[in-house]
């Protein structure tokens, strides 16, 4: 691929969640597209090995999104050693499903520090390095707008994340940065299929979702991650506030 070619020459980026799954691909193909990017995950080793498979232009900073302590440690590294930030993808999160009569006050507040509240301030604790222009993409799920069992909490994090990038993108109009979602569907990924701990119930749940796709398939991170790249680039320079769905139509029947 030419330097000409490359949809992200010169941009920096930031990808949360970059060690595994949708935020590795994306991160990977951030890259290709000419981007340096910093990456974040909670596990050091990882980390470490998401950032030797992406190669040069990536690098980590370990940390959970959750903690305003460790946003603020990684703030401080991308303006020590980039000094702006050109792209988010706001990706960290977790996925666990448990029925209404088993919710407990822990599962709540594990799904929506991490979701919503780590989502949240890293995009708030951001906004200093932005420059004018800038992309911001969040990562929710077709979840927060259909409805599957065991999944009420999940879901209703997801639609707040929906919600938040209505919001930002009038917050942030003077500034020209664009806040748009990317909403998946059924992904292969390291944690696909372990929402619940029970393999037997997780695949059935699986087989479920998977069944209702109309393409009739799973997907993969490496579809996901091209949305993110047309959201990150100019291609995408006049599309604000929408939930774009990459899971084959199942948001849509």
């Amino acid at each position: 691929m030419s330097t000409s070619s490359k949809k992200l020459e010169g941009k920096i980026a930031l990808v949360t969640g970059g060690n595994s799954g949708i935020g590795l691909a994306t991160a990977q193909r951030f890259v290709v597209e000419g981007a340096r990017v910093f990456i974040t995950g909670r596990r050091q080793k990882e980390l470490d090995a998401a950032v030797a498979e992406i190669g040069a232009g990536a690098t980590g900073v370990q940390g959970d999104v959750s903690s305003l302590v460790d946003l603020d440690r990684l703030y401080a590294t991308i303006k020590e050693q980039a000094g702006k930030l050109d792209v988010i993808f706001a990706n960290a999160g977790i996925a666990e499903f448990v029925p209404l009569d088993a919710i407990t006050e822990e599962h709540y507040d594990r799904i929506f520090d991490a979701n919503v509240k780590g989502l949240l301030f890293t995009v708030q604790k951001s906004l200093g390095l932005l420059s004018q222009g800038a992309s911001i993409i969040l990562n929710a799920s077709v979840a927060g707008s259909k409805g599957f069992a065991g999944g009420s909490v999940y879901s209703a994090s997801k639609a707040a994340v929906r919600s938040f990038a209505r919001a930002w993108m009038m917050d942030l109009k003077d500034r020209g940065i664009r806040v748009n979602v990317i909403s998946p569907g059924p992904i292969q990924t390291p944690i696909m299929g372990k929402g619940s701990g029970d393999a037997e119930k997780d695949k059935a749940l699986i087989d479920q979702i998977v069944g209702g796709v109309p393409l009739g398939r799973i997907g993969q991170s490496g579809e996901v991650a091209s949305a993110a790249v047309f959201l990150a680039s100019s291609e995408g320079s006049f599309v604000n506030g929408v939930e774009l769905f990459v899971d084959g139509g199942l948001a849509q029947v």
